[in-house]
């Protein structure tokens, strides 16, 4: 069994080929989606978040609002950059959207990654302390966050406060139980995968990690997820591990499948740079019929290893289409490859 969700990054654009031309367009249609899915029996709605770009961004309003509209599947994201966020109050936030969809929510965070614009962190008021590096000022966010997340007490009180506080030191309210366990950490690295598992938050790898071997992508994935599974058990944690891995999929059961995606072939990974000096394996889209689809995903040996499967969507082509894509995989392909 595998949980399978989809992952969008909330494209818009005013173009009128775009079924999402505004903000408003992608958040609604975001909203909407997340129902669909809940409906057809997928376990997951997770939205990207990306600063200074016409895609979804605060996150938490979303989060909130699919939790009033729905009651069964995970809300969570992949992945909120940690250099943009004040950890107290995305406590707060998270807390709050958490409580309302009644513990629901996953959290995919991570260090960051490339922005649309220079230093784009340092705009909403952060900057690496001396000797930091902006990775290094994302992870110390992270782990302050995961330690305000625990519940206990830190703040003196006020003798005089406005309301009647409970006795000794003061946390963040509200506090959301069991939050904390669902944190996971967006990881380009095995050595950063190994470091997530020590500080007791999942492994989330996305369609694309640093080179470190050369090797095809989905089996650096494989490997990198061994290294998280290791790390996490030599950490001792008490609760169980999760992985997810994300990937394109789109299975060609109709005629807008075959002129949307039909040209993806058979696909092959890439290799490329997203950070000067660091070298990167992008992972290949799988697109074809039903019964070739499953014989290509028995071979991807990082969907074998993970426990749950984001689906990549093409948000501006619309929730109806979008839905279609999600009830394809799940009614012609996962049974088949035992995921349901």
């Amino acid at each position: 069994m595998k949980k399978i969700g989809f992952l969008s990054f909330g494209h818009w654009t005013p173009s009128p080929q775009s079924a999402a031309r505004s903000a408003s367009d992608v958040l609604l249609q975001s909203i909407d989606l997340a129902v669909a899915a809940e409906e057809l029996g997928a376990d997951g709605a997770y939205f990207r978040v990306h600063h200074f770009a016409r895609q979804l961004a605060s996150p938490f309003p979303l989060l909130a609002a699919v939790g009033a509209r729905t009651s069964r599947i995970e809300i969570g994201t992949g992945v909120i950059d940690m250099r943009y966020e004040n950890p107290a109050y995305m406590v707060e936030d998270a807390g709050a959207a958490d409580l309302i969809a009644g513990g629901r929510l996953q959290l995919g965070i991570s260090r960051g990654s490339p922005e649309q614009v220079i230093e784009g962190w340092r705009h909403f008021g952060f900057a690496p302390a001396e000797g930091e590096t902006d990775a290094d000022m994302g992870r110390r966010h992270a782990e302050v966050f995961l330690e305000l997340l625990s519940g206990r007490g830190f703040a003196q009180p006020n003798p005089r406060p406005m309301f009647p506080n409970p006795p000794g030191l003061l946390r963040i309210e509200p506090h959301s139980e069991g939050l904390r366990e669902r944190i996971w950490w967006g990881a380009g690295s095995d050595a950063t995968a190994g470091w997530a598992a020590g500080k007791g938050m999942h492994l989330m790898s996305s369609t694309l990690k640093f080179d470190e071997s050369g090797e095809p992508f989905h089996i650096q994935q494989r490997k990198q997820i061994e290294a998280f599974r290791a790390a996490w058990q030599d950490a001792g944690w008490e609760h169980e591990p999760r992985v997810s891995v994300s990937r394109s999929i789109f299975a060609l059961v109709d005629e807008r499948d075959h002129a949307y995606f039909g040209h993806e072939g058979a696909g092959s990974d890439q290799f490329g740079y997203i950070e000067p000096e660091k070298r990167a394996v992008f992972g290949r889209t799988y697109a074809a019929e039903p019964d070739k689809l499953v014989e290509q995903l028995a071979q991807d040996e990082a969907i074998a290893a993970a426990d749950t499967l984001l689906l990549t969507v093409p948000n501006q082509l619309g929730v109806d289409y979008n839905a279609h894509v999600l009830e394809a995989i799940l009614t012609h392909v996962a049974p088949e490859l035992g995921w349901r």
